[in-house]
C-alpha cells in the first residue's frame, strides 16, 4: 500500500506494522511529525501534539507487531488443534472401531453379525479402514462449531414473535465460521432452507481473501420472506484478523464519516476510488470478488424474485462489523429499493466501526422510522470495547445495546456497560474479572442441570471455563455466550 491509495480520502491515518523500525517506534513516541514516519500512512503535515495520543499509537502498533509475528505459529498451532478435535470427535462418534475390532481379532464375529447390522458399517470396520477428518467436508467443525456443536434453529418461535429474527441471525453468525460445504448441510438438511450461495472475498489492500459470507433465504424462489447475509467473524487462531481487529486505522469518507480501516478494507473498499458504486471484479480472474459488491447484487436480485422477501443482515465478532458496514453503504449508494425492505441488521459482539458522523449517518438510515439495527454484547466481552475510546479516529458505537450479563439477563443500554475504562485496569477490575470467570463456571454445570441438553456444555468449553478461572486476563469472545442470551431471552425490545 502506498499513501496514493488513500486519495479519495481528505483525511486518514493508517498505521502500517509491516514496515515499521525502531527507529520509527521511538520517532513516534518523542516527535510529533508523524506525517514524516514511515510506520504511519498520513498527510505529510500531520502532527499529534498529545504525548498520550503518541503513546497509545506506539503501543498499538507494538501489539500488532507482537501479533503479527504470532501468526506463523498459530496458523499452524490452530490447525493442529482443530484436526485433533474433530479427530478426538471421531473416536467418540465411534469412528475409530475398526482398530478395536484388529486389536480383538473380531473380524469374523463382526463378519457374522452382517445379518443384523447395516451391511455398509460392518465392511468398513471389517476392512480397517481408518478416515481421517478432512477439512472440506461437511462433517468438519472449526473450533467455534467444536466448542457449542448446536446448529438447530428453535422451530417454536413464530415469525411474529420478537426473537424470531435473532434467533436466526444468531446461529446463522455462528455457521458462518464453518466450511462451505458444512453450512450448506445445515442450511438444506438441519433448517430445510435455501442455501444460496458461499463467498470467499478478495481484499485489495491486503492482497488476501478476508472475508466469507453466505447467503440462504427461508422458502426456495419467490415465496422466500427472508434473504439472509450472515459475515463470518474472525477465526480463533487467525492472527492477521485479530490484528485488524486491534487496529484503530481509519480514513474519511466523504459524506460519510471516519471509517475502520481494516474492516472497509474487507468489506471490498477500492484503491484510488474507496467507495465508487460500481466495480469491475478483478479482470481475468472470476474467483476474485469483492463482498460488498458481490453481495449486494445477489442480494438485489433475490430481492427482485422473491416480492415478500425482507433482507435480514448478521454477524458475530468482525462479521458484525462487516454486516453494519454491509448496510450502512448500501444507504451511503441510496439503495432504496434493498434499504426499504431491510428487516434488521443482528450483530453480535460488534466492535466500533467509525466516528460520531458515521454513527449519525448510520442511525439515520438504520434506526429512522423504525429501529432496525440490533447490537448485542455480553459481560466481559472484549471485542466490542475495541479499537477503544482512545483510539485516533475517536470510533464509538451507536444505537441501542443490547446487553447480556453472565447470567444471561437482558438489558437496554445507549453503551457497553464499563466501557470508558478496561476490566482489568485496576486491582477491583482484575478481582472482578476472576469472579465473573468463576461465576460462569458455576452457571455452565448450573445450567445444563436446569434447563437441560440445549444448554449442557461440552468438555472443550468447560476447560476453556477453568482457564478463564485460572489464567488472569483471559478474555474470551464466543459466539456461544449469544447463542445462549438469545435463546433465554423473555423477549427482544426493538421500540426502546
Amino acid at each position: 500500500m502506498s499513501k496514493l491509495d488513500y486519495c479519495f480520502s481528505n483525511d486518514y491515518m493508517v498505521l502500517r506494522p509491516d514496515r515499521t523500525s525502531p527507529f520509527d517506534l521511538l520517532h513516534l513516541l518523542f516527535s510529533p511529525k508523524v506525517g514524516r514516519n514511515k510506520a504511519v500512512d498520513c498527510f505529510t503535515s500531520t502532527e499529534i501534539r498529545s504525548f498520550p495520543r503518541r503513546l497509545a499509537l506506539f503501543l498499538n502498533l507494538l501489539l500488532q507487531i507482537l501479533v503479527l509475528s504470532l501468526a506463523g505459529p498459530m496458523s499452524a498451532i490452530g490447525a493442529a488443534v482443530e484436526f485433533a478435535l474433530n479427530l478426538v470427535d471421531n473416536v467418540l462418534h465411534g469412528q475409530l472401531m475398526s482398530a478395536c475390532a484388529h486389536c480383538l481379532c473380531l473380524a469374523p464375529v463382526l463378519a457374522a453379525m452382517q445379518t443384523e447390522m447395516d451391511s455398509a458399517v460392518v465392511d468398513w470396520l471389517v476392512a480397517g479402514k481408518m478416515e481421517y477428518p478432512d477439512r472440506s467436508s461437511a462433517s468438519y467443525r472449526s473450533l467455534t462449531g467444536l466448542i457449542d456443536g448446536r446448529v438447530d434453529l428453535d422451530r417454536s418461535l413464530a415469525p411474529g414473535d420478537s426473537r424470531h429474527h435473532a434467533a436466526l441471525c444468531v446461529m446463522a453468525s455462528k455457521v458462518a465460521y464453518e466450511n462451505e460445504a458444512f453450512i450448506r448441510d445445515v442450511v438444506t438438511s438441519r433448517w430445510q432452507m435455501e442455501f444460496i450461495k458461499f463467498y470467499n472475498c478478495w481484499n485489495e489492500f491486503e492482497n488476501a481473501y478476508t472475508a466469507q459470507a453466505f447467503v440462504f433465504c427461508d422458502r426456495a424462489g419467490p415465496d422466500a420472506e427472508l434473504v439472509v447475509v450472515a459475515f463470518r467473524g474472525t477465526p480463533a487462531f487467525d492472527a492477521a484478523r485479530w490484528r485488524a481487529d486491534l487496529d484503530p486505522s481509519w480514513y474519511k469518507v466523504p459524506r460519510l464519516g471516519r471509517a475502520h480501516a481494516a474492516y472497509t478494507h474487507a468489506l471490498g473498499a477500492q484503491r484510488n476510488m474507496g467507495w465508487p458504486k460500481w466495480v469491475e471484479h478483478v479482470k481475468g480472474k472470476p474467483q476474485k470478488v469483492y463482498a460488498y459488491y458481490t453481495i449486494r447484487d445477489a442480494v438485489k436480485g433475490l430481492l427482485e424474485a422473491s416480492p415478500k422477501a425482507r433482507l435480514l443482515v448478521t454477524g458475530h465478532g468482525s462479521g458484525g462489523a462487516l454486516a453494519v458496514l454491509f448496510a450502512t453503504v448500501m444507504a451511503y449508494h441510496r439503495e432504496k429499493a434493498v434499504m426499504d425492505r431491510l428487516a434488521g441488521v443482528y450483530t453480535f459482539g460488534q466492535p466500533q466501526v467509525g466516528d460520531a458522523m458515521l454513527a449519525m449517518f448510520a442511525e439515520r438510515n438504520l434506526d429512522r422510522p423504525k429501529k432496525r439495527h440490533f447490537r448485542f454484547t455480553y459481560a466481559g466481552d472484549p471485542l466490542p470495547r475495541l479499537p477503544g475510546v482512545g483510539s485516533p479516529a475517536h470510533f464509538l458505537h451507536f444505537g441501542l445495546c443490547l446487553h447480556f450479563d453472565v447470567s444471561y439477563h437482558l438489558k437496554v443500554f445507549m453503551e457497553i456497560p464499563g466501557e470508558t475504562a478496561s476490566p482489568s485496569s485496576s486491582a477491583a477490575g482484575f478481582v472482578a474479572s476472576r469472579v465473573n470467570a468463576a461465576r460462569e463456571l458455576a452457571r455452565s454445570a448450573y445450567l445444563g442441570y436446569r434447563r437441560g441438553a440445549y444448554f449442557r456444555e461440552g468438555w472443550v468449553l468447560l476447560l476453556m471455563r477453568v482457564l478463564a478461572v485460572a489464567l488472569p486476563g483471559l478474555p474470551f469472545h464466543m459466539a456461544h455466550d449469544y447463542v445462549n442470551g438469545v435463546a433465554l431471552a423473555a423477549r427482544i425490545p426493538k421500540d426502546e
